[in-house]
């Protein structure tokens, strides 16, 4: 296991699509439901709950070589919402370009020809830190830190908010990512026994009603 290539797979540089999407901060910017650092991190601290911990259950159980079409399945019954169905298979499908360059892989070869449209990205992420020799660990903190900072990057172009208070934000989280990963692993390891119905489901529905109005705005800074 390298921890250089859990660094490459985590880097927002890393060619994977995320920084055109801005993991529903510019709906919630609109609605008036972020103005500042303060309720930035309150809903970056709701999505990471919520959306960030069944993204890193996905990932961790794919990271753990859980069949990925059941994984994708699971993910598609986990996101309610089409636009971000869309949205995340959209992303799977560059992250899967970006990893396939990065590791090659058998099995990032064959979910590609599974899903020629795209994945979800979670499973996508769980399937790329497995080719990059990393764990079920690596895989759930790369999608839980990516549920946060997608949100608090988006945020300082939408508000020019201070970068440094966007990144004391993602900061003060640390400790509940840390929890969000050792709840993501627990369930993805009871997978091999009980099922994809182990893996958490945790809902957000303003994050889903934010993503299908977003969806219809004619313009945009972000694709979701």
């Amino acid at each position: 296991m390298s921890r250089t290539a859990l660094l490459v797979l985590a880097d927002g540089r890393f060619p994977a699509g995320g920084h055109a999407h801005s993991g529903g901060a510019e709906a919630a910017v609109k609605a008036g439901r972020i103005s500042g650092a303060a309720s930035l991190g309150e809903f970056c601290r709701g999505r990471l709950h919520t959306a960030g911990l069944t993204a890193a259950g996905l990932s961790a159980a794919a990271a753990l070589g859980i069949d990925p079409v059941a994984l994708d399945r699971a993910a598609d019954a986990r996101t309610p919402s089409p636009a971000l169905r869309t949205a995340a298979r959209k992303l799977g499908r560059q992250l899967l370009r970006a990893a396939r360059a990065t590791w090659p892989s058998a099995e990032l070869d064959g979910l590609g020809r599974e899903f020629p449209k795209g994945a979800h990205q979670p499973v996508v992420l769980g399937l790329a830190a497995r080719a990059a020799g990393l764990g079920p660990v690596d895989a759930a903190y790369c999608a839980a830190y990516e549920s946060v900072s997608g949100p608090a990057s988006a945020t300082v172009r939408l508000l020019s908010l201070d970068p440094f208070d966007a990144t004391a934000v993602l900061a003060r989280l640390a400790p509940e990512v840390d929890r969000v990963v050792d709840r993501a692993v627990e369930a993805a390891r009871r997978v091999v026994d009980d099922g994809v119905d182990a893996l958490p489901a945790a809902s957000a529905p303003l994050l889903e009603i934010g993503a299908e109005a977003h969806a219809a705005w004619p313009v945009r800074l972000f694709a979701s």
